[in-house]
């Protein structure tokens, strides 16, 4: 019986699989497209390269004052960072009472957790503990004024702690608006929908550095002389009603989305409205506009810098501040507090960008329908 001795397979050479080959298909594959490569990729050293020269090689990491930076090809001056990283993240919040927002984050984030990581048990608790409980407790830490805790009014609030403050709120009261005027604007009753497009339509209208001005400066004209409204508060108000009209845009985007047969379904099922759009169509609408969602939260998160021009000391407002220090006069000092404002605020709008895609992924792969083989095969 002849066996078979035929030689083994040999493997594919390099050029034509593995990293090699994927260099030559995409880098190198034409004249152009090699120049291109060789040009971006000395574009991308040399901007590395100084990146790197003025942030580590070239800074200055120790200094009591401005003089320290002040040397010929200084870098960065991470000293006034250092200096002034209390006020970036408390504001003029008292040194002795900043153990309260410590914890006001740490009893955040016990809320949020059960929330954000799909496998933690409990969301509905902690979803009633952030909507209900948590703001109580957030106030009265905050601004005090009870037996055990000291006053602390708005206007020392600053720093990180306004930033968080104002998105988050303008979040929380954002979304649900934005869902009523969304619902609103479609609405079948001529009143409740005018009204809710007229609103939409003058608050898109008009920039935001308007909207905070008006409630800063003109609303209190309005109000009688012993009625007195927080700065904080209106900022709050008017930054999450500016919002929830652009988030309705983006949210009503999702409900034509949906198709007549869902309408119809819910309808032939007997549900009420409430029950319509609750369990059927909203659900499938908001899955749909998640990238739109997550780009209006973060531009709003953005947007919190504006409230400077109220005389609201947000991250950025403060780090403005912290440079009228004349301590710390130098040419690199201005750069170093807006690049460190700036990597604050990449980390929290990566962040909210990186977990809305691992959510829409997880939405997909749970949308999938699983098909069973015919036995046999």
């Amino acid at each position: 019986m002849a066996r078979d001795i035929r030689p083994a397979a040999m493997p594919p050479p390099l050029t034509v699989t593995g990293p090699v080959a994927w260099v030559r298909q995409n880098l190198f594959s034409s004249p152009l497209n090699g120049f291109l490569t060789l040009l971006g990729a000395w574009i991308a050293y040399e901007v590395l390269a100084n990146v790197v020269n003025w942030a580590f090689l070239n800074a200055t990491w120790q200094g009591e004052d401005g003089s320290a930076c002040t040397r010929e090809g200084a870098g960065a001056c991470w000293p006034f960072v250092q200096a002034k990283f209390g006020q970036f993240m408390y504001g003029r919040y008292p040194d002795g009472e900043r153990w309260r927002v410590d914890l006001t984050y740490a009893l955040a984030i016990a809320g949020l957790a059960p929330l954000l990581i799909p496998r933690v048990p409990g969301k509905l608790w902690a979803a009633i503990y952030l909507a209900g409980i948590f703001p109580l407790i957030a106030v009265v830490l905050l601004l005090g004024d009870v037996p055990g805790l000291s006053y602390v009014p708005t206007q020392l609030w600053g720093g990180l702690l306004v930033t968080l403050v104002v998105s988050s709120a303008g979040i929380a009261w954002a979304f649900p608006i934005g869902i009523i005027l969304a619902l609103g604007r479609r609405s079948q009753m001529p009143i409740v929908r005018m009204v809710s497009v007229g609103f939409i339509e003058f608050v898109r209208g008009v920039p935001l550095i308007t909207v905070l001005f008006m409630a800063s400066v003109m609303l209190p004209l309005f109000l009688p002389e012993n009625v007195s409204i927080d700065k904080l508060l209106r900022a709050l108000i008017m930054v999450a009603l500016f919002s929830a009209a652009y988030l309705a845009e983006v949210i009503r985007g999702g409900l034509q989305a949906i198709p007549r047969g869902q309408f119809e379904a819910a309808d032939a099922l007997g549900l009420s409205y409430a029950q319509k759009m609750g369990l059927i169509i909203l659900p499938q609408a908001l899955k749909l506009v998640i990238p739109g969602i997550v780009n209006t939260f973060i531009g709003l998160f953005k947007d919190t810098s504006l409230v400077l021009i109220i005389g609201i000391f947000d991250l950025l407002g403060i780090v403005q501040l912290g440079l009228a220090d004349q301590k710390w006069i130098s040419p690199a000092t201005p750069i170093t507090g807006y690049v460190f404002a700036g990597i604050v605020f990449w980390i929290f709008c990566f962040s909210i960008s990186r977990y809305s895609q691992m959510i829409e992924r997880r939405l997909a792969a749970g949308g999938q329908r699983t098909t069973t083989k015919p036995l046999g095969e």
